[in-house]
């Protein structure tokens, strides 16, 4: 065997590339699995963009190389998105770079910024692919904590007696995942100041500002943060387009065009009916998006319910596609035996951090239907 990058010695299999390969054993057995777990939207898209890719992709001129920065059309229905949800300027033409979905743009970010022994900071909880590319590029990850009794905020202490030495980036996300923390514009404030005075990119990963979210955030709210921060954003969760591969990067120009020479080198440009349907997508009207949150709404009660059925404790204010709770025992030894005892799979948090070992999370991207015959299993399997 030809022998492997010494870089993925430091990376396993992506936890749910893994467990959905246990799945498919199950049901090749015959077990009727419920997956809560992944947060993959299964709920349609907006009927115009799905409509326009129809039209789009029958146009002869439309299927070759497009542009590395995406149509001019599409980031100016992105600047109009960010105008008019969060009340954030964006120069079209230069502080918006259209990317391939947000994993795409951690890692492009990444190879732009960092060089091997680099450190990063690094939420936990978090997204686990802030530590899997961190480690790829040859850097070194620094995991923050979070403060469960304050709003899972950081612990502003941990960065005050940190040592700053080799720090180029750091991930913050909110609304939070995993625990759905909406956070406040005080917190991005304390945050960009930290940027400035350690002289660090701050890379705002931003893709659940409008589900089940009634105060929407950019990092951009924060006065001057364009000196320091890029955000990340898509229309995965927000708009149940998650397999289009949609999203970008938005910030100053001079930060985005070292992202856009990773970039230009790694891709050929975005599907132009993809980026039609998307822009279709951006102008969809509010209404769309408070349906859409009226169906989610109903199942958090479901979730909220199977959360109580297995002794969970969690706020009920939550934000964001995840039911997150806390249990009495291990969640992965107990993740493991609702599985194999009821066919019902959710995520142990400590996928996400070491201080997860005791949570469960909750998908909320099931029909109503499954959730409840998730409740049906539980129960049943409680008498």
């Amino acid at each position: 065997m030809i022998e492997a990058a010494d870089r993925l010695k430091h990376v396993g299999e992506y936890f749910f590339s893994r467990k959905l390969k246990e799945i498919d054993i199950l049901r090749q057995q015959g077990v009727d699995v419920i997956n809560l777990g992944v947060g993959s939207p299964d709920l349609m898209p907006p009927e115009f963009a799905i409509k326009s890719i129809e039209i789009s992709v029958k146009g002869t001129e439309n299927h070759g190389y497009q542009s590395y920065v995406g149509l001019p059309e599409l980031r100016k229905a992105i600047a109009s998105f960010y105008k008019s949800k969060y009340q954030v300027d964006l120069e079209f033409e230069s502080e918006i770079l259209p990317m391939m979905g947000s994993k795409e743009a951690i890692m492009h970010i990444s190879m732009a910024y960092l060089n091997p022994n680099d450190r990063v900071l690094i939420p936990s909880l978090g997204y686990p692919t802030y530590t899997s590319v961190t480690r790829l590029v040859g850097a070194e990850p620094i995991y923050y904590p979070l403060v469960e009794h304050n709003n899972w905020e950081p612990d502003w202490d941990f960065f005050e007696n940190l040592n700053w030495k080799g720090i180029k980036l750091l991930w913050l996300n909110y609304p939070h995942m995993p625990t759905g923390e909406t956070g406040s514009i005080g917190v991005m404030m304390r945050l960009v100041e930290l940027a400035k005075r350690h002289d660090v990119l701050l890379c705002h990963d931003n893709p659940y500002s409008f589900i089940l979210n009634e105060k929407p955030l950019s990092i951009f709210n924060v006065s001057g943060a364009k000196e320091v921060a890029v955000e990340l954003n898509s229309l995965s969760k927000t708009f149940n387009m998650a397999g289009w591969r949609v999203g970008w990067v938005c910030g100053h120009a001079g930060i985005l065009s070292n992202i856009l020479r990773v970039k230009s080198n790694m891709d050929s440009g975005m599907f132009k009916p993809v980026q039609l349907g998307a822009i279709e997508a951006l102008n969809t009207s509010d209404e769309w998006l408070v349906r859409n949150n009226l169906e989610y709404k109903e199942r958090q009660k479901l979730a909220f319910h199977l959360m109580a059925l297995i002794k969970g404790t969690f706020n009920h204010q939550q934000a964001g596609m995840f039911v997150w709770g806390k249990i009495k025992e291990d969640a992965t030894s107990f993740s493991d035996k609702l599985l194999n005892q009821t066919g019902v799979f959710m995520t142990p948090g400590v996928i996400f951090g070491e201080s997860g070992k005791f949570y469960i999370r909750i998908s909320l991207c099931v029909k109503q239907e499954r959730l409840k015959e998730a409740i049906s299993r539980i129960e049943e399997n409680l008498k």
